[in-house]
């Protein structure tokens, strides 16, 4: 795993997850230009990829390029990847990991793409906790299983951004992740955003904002919500 420290005092931990075939330090410059007091910590996906980078859970290139050939961009709500487990194994020992949380640290959970699925996955199945969730270009996966589960959320600061023009993961995904999440309780941030399946510059000042909302507030406190729509879990 990739650390990176700002400040060994900060009280803050930025844990950031990359998408699928990408690599630990591809996130890095772009944690680095938030220019926020905190540890940064990149872990890498399990699986190193033939094509280049690695990934949480492996997947059928051939399958999803013709998917998206003949349906065009994706919402992966009702698909189940069977890697899933070992990765949110991975992921809770890295938010166990006293560097990560110890001493009174807050933890903010970013995720881009799968990234972004494995995070809230794991938190909603396993055992962990954080301050604050991001979710970069993400969907719903496995929707069955975290329907039971979603209440969990209730409370917790989330940012949800996506691309209107996401040619890999629909809008409609991005939209309805929001929903599931806002009804769940959770205090959702939404920024939609005109571009692909990207981090552009308007997801980064409000991901910026957002830190640090979470470094000056309380535990569990103190950050607005920018969405106020409807919807329910699932």
């Amino acid at each position: 795993m990739l650390r990176i420290n700002t400040s060994a005092a900060s009280d803050l931990s930025l844990v950031m997850l990359h998408g699928y075939a990408m690599d630990a330090g591809d996130l890095e410059p772009f944690a680095r230009s938030l220019g926020v007091d905190a540890r940064f910590f990149f872990p890498r996906g399990l699986h190193a990829l033939d094509t280049g980078g690695r990934a949480w859970w492996r997947r059928d290139d051939a399958a999803v390029a013709r998917r998206l050939n003949e349906e065009g961009p994706r919402d992966l709500a009702d698909e189940y990847p069977p890697e899933r487990a070992a990765a949110r194994t991975r992921l809770c020992e890295v938010l166990r990991d006293p560097d990560v949380g110890g001493e009174g640290r807050k933890v903010v959970l970013a995720g881009f793409s799968q990234g972004g699925m494995l995070a809230c996955d794991t938190l909603l199945q396993e055992p962990v906790a954080v301050d604050a969730l991001v979710l970069l270009s993400s969907s719903r996966v496995a929707i069955g299983e975290w329907r039971d589960h979603l209440p969990r959320l209730r409370g917790l600061p989330v940012m949800v951004a996506h691309g209107r023009s996401d040619a890999d993961l629909s809008f409609q995904a991005g939209e309805r992740l929001r929903d599931c999440l806002h009804g769940a309780g959770a205090r959702v941030t939404w920024v939609p955003f005109d571009g692909g399946h990207q981090i552009p510059l308007p997801v980064w000042r409000e991901l910026r904002k957002f830190v640090k909302s979470l470094a000056n507030a309380g535990p569990r406190d103190g950050i607005k919500p920018a969405f106020q729509g409807g919807g329910t879990p699932g």
